[in-house]
């Protein structure tokens, strides 16, 4: 699969990289990782890195703008996105070829090369396994893009905490961390809290509810969003708060928007993510995603919950 996608990078002179909506470390680690060690591999390629901007995010990269024309004769490839529906920008498919990099469940297998490991702790981690690959075969690995994938790593394994980190994981950390990057800036930016979300965190701990079975759920409706001064896309990263409760099993953060009530599933054993697809959704099995358009149907996804945990 390294080959294969190789020989994709040094066919084509265009290349377009994607990753999901509502971006964390992982997707952009990734995304911006494999970019950025590109356009140091081969100067001569236009190589771009595209989706919306996340505000939270913009220590790691700033996206590309490109129109529609530079999709013709490009290879695109998706990175930490299992599902279509949610690669952001979805222009994806106007490509030549396209390539699927994921460490999700492979329910959706799009792509003319489709590379999945569900074993890796990250995206980010499979890239650095890519330039593992190819460092003899015309791959550099700049501090920059170092930093970007360790970035992406330590995201996606909760500061090597998650059990999603293995062996493997902390000998790349540390090889990364030896390429020159600076662990105590990268960390600072990446966990620094502003009040707004301090507070919030603390309506958590004071405002969850928590079961006999070892289940646990917070509903955070748009009134305490609005109380907070807290985007939903900025409340999703408080979703670890009740990790270290004792005797918790698994949990659920209820966060509404506009039309629809995102479901943020946490587990500290019991397998989530087939929960997570029975709600329009899905994810890993400790960590997942999914989403419910009335706060009854929330009131099913916990009681589904407990009977997990059970």
């Amino acid at each position: 699969m390294h080959e294969k996608i190789l020989g994709a990078i040094k066919q084509f002179d265009t290349i377009i990289i994607h990753r999901h909506v509502r971006p964390d470390p992982d997707a952009l680690g990734s995304q911006c990782g494999l970019g950025t060690m590109l356009q140091e591999s081969f100067p001569e390629k236009k190589i771009y890195m595209v989706g919306y901007n996340e505000p939270s995010l913009a220590y790691l990269h700033v996206m590309d703008e490109i129109d529609d024309a530079t999709y013709e004769e490009a290879l695109v490839i998706v990175c930490d996105t299992a599902n279509q529906e949610r690669v952001c920008d979805q222009r994806y498919t106007k490509g030549k070829q396209l390539i699927k990099i994921d460490h999700h469940p492979n329910e959706d297998p799009y792509g003319d090369i489709v590379w999945v490991d569900t074993t890796s702790s990250s995206t980010s981690e499979l890239i650095y396994e890519f330039y593992l690959y190819g460092k003899d075969k015309g791959l550099t690995l700049s501090k920059e893009a170092a930093r970007l994938i360790l970035a992406g790593i330590v995201g996606d394994t909760g500061r090597f905490l998650f059990p999603n980190t293995s062996a493997k994981t902390l000998h790349y950390a540390s090889e990364l961390v030896g390429v020159g990057v600076e662990f105590p800036a990268l960390y600072d930016e990446m966990y620094k809290t502003n009040e707004r979300i301090a507070r919030l965190n603390g309506y958590i701990l004071q405002n969850f509810t928590m079961t006999e079975e070892g289940a646990a759920y917070v509903k955070l409706t748009k009134e305490v969003l609005e109380q907070f001064d807290v985007l939903p896309s900025q409340a999703s990263g408080v979703v670890g708060a009740l990790g270290n409760i004792e005797g918790l099993k698994a949990w659920v953060l209820f966060l509404e928007e506009k039309d629809v009530i995102r479901v943020r599933l946490r587990s500290k054993g019991p397998v989530i993510n087939t929960l997570a697809m029975r709600y329009n959704g899905g994810g890993h099995p400790m960590a997942s995603g999914a989403k419910a358009f009335s706060w009854e149907e929330a009131d099913r996804i916990f009681a589904d919950l407990r009977e997990v945990c059970k």
